[in-house]
């Protein structure tokens, strides 16, 4: 999902200018009484009790969010005598919702951010907090997680505004196919090294699984998303300029202009028309089908075991393909946690943050729920879910690749052992974008950026699902993109990348 957050284009930025809020008595106190009371940890006794809001997004609200609050709250009264509130908000109104909240100023302590969710439109817009003193008092778990370069690599404007989550920095386009229809047409999904290998096999499902989407789509995520991957484009933070990934200069090009995009698109009209995917691909918002069991592929960015990842989250036996050979790094702001301007503790805030870089009780209790309701420990690494109780029944969870220090995370029985180790090898082995690091600041152009988006949200999801003519459509996105000011964009990213080549070099 990480991709979601991944893929996500069609973003809505802000009409408001968030207002900054004035420092308050809590924030204060708070940074007086923890600088007292210890270096690296907060000394609970000293802190005055804190409720911290944390906004994240989801895919359906877990029944047990209560019970799991409590616990969380429990634990981190004893550590930093705060409790918190969690408002996830599922993914299909995680932009609009999220842009009100800011737009209001909403109190907010945590948010979920990334490139592709408007991350530099919000630092342009003031609605995060800079980090860089805050990750120096209270961050050193932070620090210790992350080498500097991951951590770098979200600065605007030479300030940190977000955390990335220590997970995978790196990415390999694939297919996720569901196990059971492989193993029952004896399909060599081995052999599947382009799009069109897979044609047959989508032919077969066709032909003979009614009821069974051949390849499915979503919002965000559809065959053709390939044509703005990682292994086609370094999308630079957000799809508006990018750097071709087959040359090797630091050019900015508009992506939607390319050929690769256009081939991707056609290729996905082709198998729309031959309805190998699903009609409602430009615009259903969750695994939906592929989850249910009642779909044979869909597109995925990879990592080593996604495919055990994604078997334990949906209770569907998946297997994974890649299909390009070297992985390739994305942008370290694939997805992080930033601290809103709104609120009203930004200490504690860290403090919290930190602990999910730190504090394997407390990363595995927010990201599995209750030891005994909603898993069992099957030894000091692994859990599993209780008995009678499924991915599809369990009471909560959330998405342990969206927070603090993944490689503390319990693994399911179905997954590597090694699967840590096995990241952090990916991580090390990875083609690097020679952007790596860079990360643009929209300041100057906010409504440039806002209108450039609107087009994107009119036009790309229909093109990309094959539900339109691309000859006849992707022309209009290019020029609507054009009138929007999307050549400016282009032109001041590449000047920032510019000035960022040449400081990076010295």
């Amino acid at each position: 999902m990480k991709k979601v957050i991944v893929m996500t284009t069609a973003i809505l930025t802000l009409s408001t200018v968030i207002a900054g809020c004035s420092p308050s008595a809590t924030k204060e106190n708070t940074a007086k009484n923890a600088s007292e009371s210890t270096k690296d940890k907060a000394s609970s006794s000293k802190l005055d009790p804190y409720k911290l809001t944390i906004v994240y997004a989801t895919g359906a609200v877990p029944k047990d969010l209560k019970a799991v609050q409590e616990k969380m709250n429990a634990y981190l009264t004893d550590k930093i005598n705060a409790t918190v509130e969690l408002k996830p908000i599922e993914w299909g109104t995680w932009i609009e919702k999220t842009n009100l909240m800011i737009a209001t100023n909403e109190q907010m302590d945590v948010m979920m951010t990334a490139g592709g969710l408007g991350y530099s439109q919000n630092v342009a817009k003031g609605a995060f907090l800079p980090l860089d003193e805050l990750v120096a008092k209270y961050g050193a778990d932070v620090t210790k997680a992350l080498q500097p370069q991951f951590l770098d690599g979200t600065r605007i404007g030479g300030k940190i505004y977000g955390l990335p989550t220590n997970k995978e920095f790196a990415s390999v386009d694939g297919i996720l196919f569901n196990k059971a229809l492989v193993d029952k047409y004896k399909f060599d999904i081995s052999k599947v090294n382009k799009l069109e290998d897979l044609e047959p096999m989508l032919q077969t499902i066709k032909d003979n699984e009614p009821g069974i989407v051949p390849f499915f789509g979503q919002e965000g995520r559809q065959m053709s998303n390939f044509a703005v991957s990682s292994s086609s484009f370094d999308n630079l933070g957000d799809y508006l300029g990018g750097l071709d990934r087959s040359s090797k200069e630091l050019k900015v090009v508009d992506i939607f202009e390319s050929k690769v995009f256009m081939d991707y698109a056609k290729l996905a009209r082709k198998w729309y028309q031959a309805k190998y995917m699903n009609l409602d691909a430009a615009t259903v918002k969750d695994f939906g089908a592929m989850q249910a069991g009642k779909a044979f592929a869909m597109y995925s960015e990879l990592k080593p075991g996604k495919d055990a990842e994604m078997s334990s989250a949906w209770g569907v036996k998946v297997v994974q393909k890649e299909m390009v050979n070297t992985p390739i790094t994305l942008n370290t702001t694939g997805i992080m946690t930033a601290i809103p301007r709104t609120s009203k503790d930004p200490n504690r805030a860290m403090m919290f943050l930190n602990m999910l870089y730190g504090d394997k009780t407390l990363l595995n209790l927010f990201d599995f729920g209750v030891e005994g309701t909603h898993y069992v420990k099957k030894d000091e690494a692994t859990i599993d879910f209780p008995a009678g109780v499924d991915a599809a029944s369990v009471g909560y969870k959330n998405e342990p690749w969206m927070w603090g220090n993944q490689m503390l995370t319990y693994l399911f029985p179905n997954e590597d052992p090694k699967k840590w180790e096995k990241f952090k090898t990916f991580n090390e082995t990875a083609d690097k974008s020679p952007a790596l690091g860079f990360a643009w600041n929209s300041e100057t152009l906010t409504q440039e950026v806002a209108a450039s988006n609107s087009v994107l949200k009119q036009y790309q999801q229909a093109i990309m699902s094959g539900s339109v003519d691309p000859e006849v459509y992707v022309p209009k996105m290019v020029a609507a993109l054009k009138s929007a000011g999307i050549d400016k964009i282009i032109a001041e990213k590449q000047k920032q990348l510019n000035e960022w080549s040449a400081t990076a070099k010295k």
